[in-house]
């Protein structure tokens, strides 16, 4: 695999972590930051606008994913697409945690 194929794990991975979010709240009805917000990633935009975001990022991470050539047999790329759930997933709880108060 070239570096790229890497590169592309790795951002694959942090756009199917930040798809679940946004679809959750989404299809649940709730109003969730998006940077389509005002003020961008700091309002609340609808649950329509947030299953769109949630599709976007579903569709660009299926891409990446397709691209980067992720193998189990490769253990490297699975533990750099991993790696890259864990960095957004740890960001977004960070970033989220007091939504409410924005």
């Amino acid at each position: 695999m070239q570096w790229y194929h890497y590169f592309s794990g790795f951002w694959a991975g942090m756009f199917l972590a930040n798809f679940v979010p946004h679809f959750t709240k989404g299809i649940s009805g709730d109003a969730f930051p998006t940077p389509f917000a005002n003020p961008p990633g700091k309002g609340l935009s609808s649950p329509f606008l947030n299953v769109l975001w949630a599709l976007f990022n579903l569709v660009v991470g299926y891409l990446l994913f397709i691209t980067s050539k992720i193998s189990s047999d490769n253990h490297l790329s699975l533990f750099i697409f991993f790696a890259g759930i864990a960095c957004m997933s740890l960001f977004l709880s960070k970033r989220f945690v007091n939504k409410e108060k924005i």
